[in-house]
């Protein structure tokens, strides 16, 4: 994971308007929006590093509400688009969803359904999908 994390940080694009990390308190308000529990390496990647910007993909944040990738806001929406509700989505890529299963495992639901792509964990992801965007 460190390795990962020094990766994304590497790649991040400074931007003017800047991002933060959320505190512990702000992740637990978010999965009580969502009313999903967070695997544990979500909840580690959101405060590892929920402020970095690199390539075209924007996972989700939860430090800022008002974001057009506020989690619970990205939650709602993936689920009205379809989404089965076990899943957290954390990520839309045009029509799709990276979605995250109650255990970790990251999975890709697109035109209604889950096209058999998953990744061990959102480290995994990161590191093969996120920053090759």
């Amino acid at each position: 994971m460190d390795e990962i994390v020094d990766m994304l940080r590497e790649a991040n694009t400074a931007v003017a308007w800047g991002m933060e990390l959320p505190t512990h308190e702000m992740t637990v308000e978010a999965e009580e929006q969502i009313l999903l529990p967070m695997p544990r390496d979500y909840r580690e990647f959101l405060l590892e590093v929920s402020d970095v910007i690199v390539g075209s993909l924007e996972p989700a944040v939860v430090a800022d509400s008002s974001a057009h990738n506020y989690l619970p806001e990205l939650c709602a929406t993936a689920w009205s688009d379809g989404v089965p509700r076990h899943l957290l989505p954390f990520c839309k890529h045009e029509e799709a969803y990276y979605c995250l299963e109650p255990e970790g495992e990251v999975v890709l639901w697109a035109d209604g359904e889950l096209t058999g792509e998953t990744w061990e964990t959102i480290w995994y992801w990161a590191r093969d999908v996120w920053l090759q965007s």
